[in-house]
C-alpha cells in the first residue's frame, strides 16, 4: 500500500510539474518480545526505535516541506496525498513507540528488579 501511493504521488507530482517525492521512509524497527528477551536485546531495541523516530521525524518534516514547496498552486489530489502520508507516518511512528512500551512491560514484568539493599 505504501508503494502503491508513493508511485501514484511521484507520477501526480510529476504530471503536474512539481518535483517527485524525494522523501524517503525509514524502514520499521523489529521489535524482541519482552517477555523472552535479553536487557541488551532491549536495550539494543530502544536505541533502534529511538533512531527509528529521529528518521520519521526527518521524513514528516520532508513530507510538510514538500507540500509547503508546491504551495495553493498543487492541485488537491496532491495535497491530500501528502496528508496521507504525514497522517500514516505519525501512526506508524505511534505504533512502533506502543509495540516497544508493550515489549518493555512484559520485559520488566518477566525481569523483575531485585530488591534494594539497606
Amino acid at each position: 500500500m505504501k508503494a502503491l501511493t508513493s508511485r501514484l504521488l511521484t507520477t501526480l507530482a510529476c504530471g503536474y510539474g512539481f518535483a517527485a517525492a524525494a522523501c524517503e521512509s525509514p524502514s520499521p524497527v523489529a521489535i524482541p518480545d519482552g517477555a523472552t528477551a535479553t536487557r541488551e536485546q532491549m536495550l539494543a531495541a530502544q536505541a533502534e526505535v529511538k533512531a527509528y523516530q529521529a528518521a520519521m521525524n526527518e521524513f514528516v518534516a520532508c513530507i510538510d516541506s514538500e507540500a509547503d514547496a508546491a504551495g495553493e498552486q498543487a492541485p488537491a489530489e496532491f495535497k491530500s496525498l501528502m496528508v496521507e502520508r504525514h497522517n500514516a507516518a505519525v501512526a506508524e511512528m505511534e505504533g512502533v513507540a506502543d509495540a516497544f512500551n508493550v515489549a518493555l512491560r512484559a520485559f520488566r514484568t518477566a525481569n523483575p528488579a531485585p530488591p534494594a539493599a539497606n
